[in-house]
């Protein structure tokens, strides 16, 4: 095997020490609300609550809304985006989290919702690639369950290209799956949060909050955050850390000062007064158990 030298290689091709430190910086970039790059996100969520569907629908938003921005300046642009939306869901998903309730949605999408029911994840499949293939809707929207067979690499990677070729962003929620080998430029894990106590009403339900970690991306660093939607609008705060607990500060203490072992420790156990139990029933030592044996015998 020949292995070619950087001197064989076109000039094109020839990257400098401050070309790679800048690309490497690029591609480091943490994430942040207002980015219009995610063309295939993947959100990893239970069936237990409606955290995927609610972060695929505010990533959603925030997204659209970024590229709308973008594009203020150029003269053929509008200033709202009336565009249809694509919603797909597989059997499986209508059958853990119910179909999508239109009133619920925000008030600039209750009219422009396409539901699409497919009988199986092949079904929910074809229809999430043929809707971002046409550039007559906003975006696309998918629910599958699990990790079904027909969802593999080569079915996620043509659903990257062709998201990529047509410029139609897709949001998969993957319900109750794990995670496998998948070509999602963003793919994220998500569970609900508490949500900040209201201003004026501290008794009123507050903003919708997620945990979300990004796990993997192409172009930005992992990281987790707790998102909220304030003000119809998407906020990214920094995961606080948890205190360590009690045992932790106990584990790193007796690293330092060792802790006395029992042959050095003086205990003497407390007399215990009537039968004692476990799960399995009296045990051998209990004194109930010794007389009612001596009464047998």
């Amino acid at each position: 095997m020949i292995v070619p030298s950087l001197d064989s290689l076109p000039e094109t091709a020839r990257l400098s020490s401050a070309d790679v430190a800048a690309l490497s910086a690029t591609r480091a970039a943490r994430w942040r609300p207002g980015l219009p790059d995610a063309v295939h996100s993947e959100v990893f969520a239970s069936a237990r609550d409606a955290s995927g569907t609610g972060l695929a629908l505010a990533l959603a938003l925030d997204t659209l809304e970024a590229r709308r921005a973008a594009q203020s300046d150029h003269p053929s642009a509008e200033k709202e985006d009336r565009r249809a939306i694509l919603w797909v869901q597989d059997k499986s998903a209508v059958r853990l989290t119910g179909r999508p309730y239109r009133p619920g949605l925000p008030e600039a999408l209750q009219g422009r919702m396409i539901h699409v029911y497919a009988e199986n994840a092949q079904d929910a499949l074809f229809a999430l690639e043929e809707g971002v293939r046409c550039r007559d809707l906003a975006c696309v929207i998918g629910e599958v369950s699990g990790n079904p067979r027909a969802l593999d690499f080569t079915a996620s990677r043509r659903l990257s290209l062709t998201a990529e070729r047509h410029g139609v962003p897709l949001w998969l929620v993957r319900i109750d799956a794990g995670r496998d080998l998948s070509s999602a430029r963003l793919r994220w894990a998500v569970r609900s949060a508490p949500s900040a106590p209201p201003r004026w009403n501290a008794q009123a339900p507050g903003d919708a909050a997620w945990a979300a970690e990004l796990f993997r991306a192409r172009t930005h660093a992992p990281g987790e955050w707790t998102l909220t939607q304030r003000g119809g609008a998407l906020v990214a705060d920094p995961k606080q850390r948890q205190p360590a607990t009690v045992g932790m500060r106990l584990g790193k203490m007796s690293a330092k000062f060792p802790i006395a072992g029992p042959s050095s420790l003086s205990v003497r156990p407390e007399p215990v007064e009537g039968p004692l139990f476990s799960s399995g029933g009296p045990l051998e030592g209990s004194a109930a158990l010794r007389q009612a044996q001596g009464e047998r015998g």
